[in-house]
């Protein structure tokens, strides 16, 4: 694929690459406790398989890189997919992918491993692999290469799309299944790869797709196969938080999202179970850290930023959220909280938001009617919606950011007509609060298609067709372009599309992805390649056919079912 290094190496090129690599790491406050080895360690390259202002964005990245530095005899560094203009470059110069910190080739390492969130990540996965000069398929590695693993949320929710190109997964939370991991890595004792591969399988939480085959039938996956004792599932790993400090910013740099404060992690999971979502489900049981245990971290927070970022998936839902609010602004501090849960504004938290300087504020509705509210369990009233915007806005908090699904099941225009007329009731309360200050607010409309995810109620349901969504966009736009100050954002459906291909797909798409990897697009790749998304995108599953992800225990399949079942017959669960 590639021609001879040395024909196209260019000193020049390679040095205007190492000038950025050197740019970035010098931006960087490291605030690890660097206990790795030198010399004769194991050296691992952490890779997140896209570009370096998104992976520093990422606390699950970071989390796992402290974890790896602090860890007796491993050498860790850093790699990222490079921007547009360095992918030419890396081209033009013949070179290897390098690494952050020491510049050093990606095939010198003796481990990647891939930390990945996101489902349209593993498109990246073989292009890096490619740039490192490494087969991307696991079966045309040998010894001489790197072993590659892999983890992060896109894997434990569905790994078989790219799980040809990974010798190993960690499936669940890194805290727990890291150290058993890396101990068995560093003992160096299991000597030729295929014993070490099985001396994987056998650790919790670890998954070797080479040793564990999918069977098909004319629907797609009907079962797995798993070798001489290798258990035919794993089980996720779930992780303590009385003995695991709290996931916080380790590496604090501008050239991020976030750069201006110091990350957090308050909570895992969700305790609410809406039916679309996976975070009440693959990080089930809800857990959070006590105050007494954050109160440290906040103040650690303070001495390197004026703003604390709080992170979880339901942070209000945190039985001193209020407190912690609080806590922040009395130091001296600013509080930021991507999201809270409508029923759950305090007066004590907006106060400490106002202090914080918020002037937009998110909120979830997630379905615009309340029939679909109530569908996907998301227990919000109308009148809830409608009296938080009010109290934000008395509270001179004007710009609302307001989050909704379009194309859940079953919807309908009435769906879609209450939505607008539940925007329109909150738009006039802003311009009547706008009247008296003279500021007028902004209303932004943040919507997504539904994307069916793994182990959630609504698995079995298929995306609606992209013709329909379109449909319906158009239908929002003509609907809210009359009002001046509501802006509605609506993400790529072709985006949405491959994504919910990744989140469905099993591992006969590993030649599509290999096909977009070198640029191909998806439509294109799809052909060359006999690919009929749309069966794995639209098709409503069977309820009782097997999964691509059931190679991961999942002992909640009979709720699951039976909360789809209660979704599309009007009933609601016990509490």
């Amino acid at each position: 694929m590639h021609s001879p290094s040395h024909l196209l190496y260019s000193p020049a090129m390679s040095w205007k690459i190492k000038q950025k690599l050197r740019i970035l790491l010098n931006a960087e406050t490291n605030l690890c406790q660097q206990h790795g080895g030198r010399g004769g360690a194991l050296s691992i390259c952490l890779v997140y398989p896209n570009q370096y202002h998104t992976a520093m964005s990422s606390l699950g990245f970071q989390t796992v890189y402290r974890i790896l530095t602090e860890t007796a005899d491993i050498q860790c560094e850093r790699a990222f997919l490079p921007d547009r203009e360095d992918c030419d470059e890396y081209a033009k110069s013949g070179i290897q992918l390098m690494s952050l910190e020491t510049e050093r080739p990606l095939g010198d390492f003796d481990i990647l491993a891939f930390s990945t969130s996101f489902e349209p990540d593993y498109l990246s996965i073989p292009r890096i692999l490619d740039m490192a000069r490494i087969p991307p398929l696991s079966a045309d590695r040998d010894d001489s290469h790197p072993l590659i693993l892999a983890g992060g949320a896109a894997f434990f929710i569905n790994p078989e799309p790219v799980a040809d190109c990974i010798d190993a997964i960690c499936i669940g939370e890194g805290e727990v299944i890291l150290p058993p991991l890396l101990a068995l890595l560093t003992s160096g004792a299991q000597g030729s790869r295929s014993n070490l591969l099985h001396a994987l399988a056998s650790l919790p939480g670890v998954y070797v797709p080479s040793l564990i085959s999918p069977r098909y039938d004319q629907d797609g996956v009907c079962g797995f196969e798993s070798g001489a004792g290798v258990p035919p599932q794993v089980v996720r790993g779930c992780s303590d938080p009385a003995e695991n400090q709290p996931a916080c910013s380790v590496i604090l740099t501008e050239q991020t999202e976030f750069n201006d404060m110091f990350l957090i992690e308050v909570s895992r999971g969700c305790p609410r179970g809406c039916r679309f979502c996976t975070s009440g489900f693959i990080y089930a049981p809800f857990r959070y850290h006590p105050l007494e245990i954050l109160i440290p971290q906040i103040d650690r927070g303070l001495q390197h930023c004026s703003k604390i970022g709080l992170v979880g998936a339901a942070v209000s839902d945190h039985p001193a959220f209020n407190q912690l609010c609080n806590y922040i602004v009395t130091q001296g501090g600013k509080v930021s909280v991507s999201s809270l849960r409508i029923d759950r504004i305090g007066g004590e938290a907006l106060q400490a938001l106002q202090q914080s300087g918020h002037k937009t504020i998110s909120l979830a509705p997630e379905g615009g009617s309340q029939r679909l509210r109530d569908m996907i369990r998301k227990n919000l009233t109308r009148e809830q919606i409608l009296e938080t915007c009010e109290r934000l806005i008395a509270n001179d908090i004007l710009n609302l950011r307001l989050y909704f699904i379009i194309g859940l099941p079953t919807e309908t225009k009435e769906d879609l007509d209450e939505l607008v007329q539940l925007v329109t009731e909150i738009r006039g309360r802003v311009v009547e609060r706008a009247r008296a200050n003279r500021r007028l607010g902004e209303i932004i409309l943040s919507v997504n298609p539904f994307i069916p995810k793994p182990f959630t109620p609504f698995q079995w349901c298929g995306m609606e067709p992209l013709p329909s969504l379109e449909k319906k966009v158009k239908l929002l736009e003509q609907a809210f372009r009359p009002l001046s100050n509501v802006r509605l954002k609506v993400e790529g459906l072709k985006e949405c599309y491959l994504q919910a291909l990744l989140s469905r797909g099993d591992r006969r798409l590993t030649p599509l992805l290999l096909a977009m990897s070198e640029g191909t697009g998806l439509k294109k790749g799809a052909r060359m390649c006999d690919i009929d998304t749309a069966a794995y995108v639209n098709r409503t599953i069977p309820l009782t056919a097997a999964l691509p992800w059931d190679t991961i225990a999942s002992g909640e399949r009979q709720q699951l079912e039976q909360e789809y079942r209660r979704a599309f017959r009007d009933e609601e669960p016990d509490d």
